[in-house]
């Protein structure tokens, strides 16, 4: 997810990125973590999207949510700032 870090440098946010083997995260020890499914994107602890990707428009639009910075609409009129936009 190369936005990542980009994102992370326009609003000064710390990314932590997590990659393992998808068998590690079919185990019995990841579930009882409570994590989300993998591949999976969270912003503090909300849930961006899980078991897809997500689109960079949403995972802005999350951040700047978070941040309590207006959220910009899309070019079709979305609202960004619903937490289920999968733009």
């Amino acid at each position: 997810m190369e936005m990542m870090p980009r994102l992370g440098a326009k609003y000064s946010l710390a990314v932590e990125v997590v990659s393992k083997p998808r068998s590690e995260y079919q185990t019995d020890g990841y579930f009882q973590l409570d994590l989300p499914v993998a591949p999976a994107v969270m912003v503090e602890e909300e849930i961006v999207i899980e078991g897809a990707d997500v689109s960079e428009t949403a995972l802005e639009a999350c951040i700047r949510r978070h941040l309590g910075l207006s959220v910009l609409d899309d070019q079709d009129g979305a609202d960004l700032s619903d937490p289920g936009y999968r733009g």
